[in-house]
């Protein structure tokens, strides 16, 4: 039997994040103290006191949900836990990704936190307000969404974005296209189908200016193979190859995040749980619904570090 952590993505931070882990843990507040010095500014005092439109604004979210996360991760290690022996595999959920590159060694903390302010920034500033939407549709299949995606094409891009599984499939592009595909998802029988409170269309060929600036970053950081496979979201299959991953990176901006199948990979490869690491409990959640021989736990307070020690040493 395997295990795998997991890291999450945007929509899971929460003021006060993290706050427990650094004040019982200094590796904790070393972390959160070395990302304040890569981005040149307190970022910790927004994640813990707010206000909360300023941490969910994309470029605070992504550098602070992975603050949280490896903040966790170096705790468990100063107890003990080794990456490269005691897990098997790492995978994030579109910022998450970058989370999990740094836990396995890929990129510097600084780096990454670097990274996801640059992410971030560039994602905000690739398309005006209100050019983009995206859309949740709940209760139909991935090829009928994928299908509908395609009708659409004749007014804008419009694509999948995040396939989450559980039968929630988020769709992405040009806020006309989205709009009229949601309308349509419940005409044909969709659940429910809902515009989403997002600033950008995250996901989608929209994206095309971010993802160059990320490349672009990204061949500027020193980088090194992961200590355990990444299930990469494009790929929803492992990668160990920096260079492979770092590629792979660029092509997530603007491509799908393929989490049913990355979950459906794990149970199929006798993962057995799926330690979420980091704020909230969301892929604990889709973990659940996609497959049931699959465990997820989420791991951010003290006594789920205590939980996890016990469990995987």
């Amino acid at each position: 039997m395997a295990i795998a952590f997991t890291f999450p993505g945007q929509g899971s931070q929460a003021v006060g994040m993290g706050r427990d882990l650094a004040e019982a843990f200094p590796e904790a507040s070393a972390v959160f103290a070395e990302v304040d010095d890569a981005l040149g500014e307190k970022l910790s005092d927004v994640m813990w006191n707010g206000p909360e439109d300023q941490l969910t604004l994309t470029a605070n979210a992504q550098p602070a949900l992975m603050a949280v996360s490896v903040a966790a991760i170096r705790v468990l290690e100063a107890r003990g836990l080794d990456l490269a022996k005691h897990v098997d595999f790492v995978a994030g959920h579109s910022l998450g990704e970058y989370s999990a590159l740094c836990a396995a060694g890929t990129f510097s903390l600084g780096d990454t936190a670097r990274l996801l302010r640059i992410r971030g920034n560039a994602m905000q500033a690739a398309v005006p307000v209100g050019k983009g939407a995206m859309a949740a549709i709940i209760g139909l299949d991935h090829d009928a969404v994928q299908a509908l995606c395609a009708e659409m094409s004749e007014i804008g891009p419009c694509q999948i974005a995040n396939d989450n599984g559980g039968g929630q499939i988020v769709i992405s592009g040009d806020r006309q296209a989205v709009e009229k595909a949601a309308k349509q998802a419940s005409e044909n029988g969709a659940k429910r189908a809902i515009i989403l409170p997002v600033s950008a269309p995250f996901h989608s060929a929209l994206m095309a200016p971010a993802a160059d600036a990320m490349r672009e970053a990204l061949a500027k950081v020193e980088r090194r193979d992961p200590v355990v496979p990444l299930i990469a979201n494009v790929r929803a299959a492992p990668v160990t190859s920096a260079d492979e991953i770092v590629d792979l990176l660029v092509e997530q901006v603007t491509g799908q995040v393929r989490w049913r199948e990355t979950v459906e990979w794990f149970g199929a490869n006798r993962v057995t749980t799926l330690y979420e690491v980091g704020s909230g409990k969301v892929l604990t959640g889709l973990a659940r619904r996609i497959d049931k021989s699959v465990t997820g736990l989420a791991v951010n307070s003290p006594a789920d570090i205590e939980a996890v020690l016990a469990a995987v040493l």
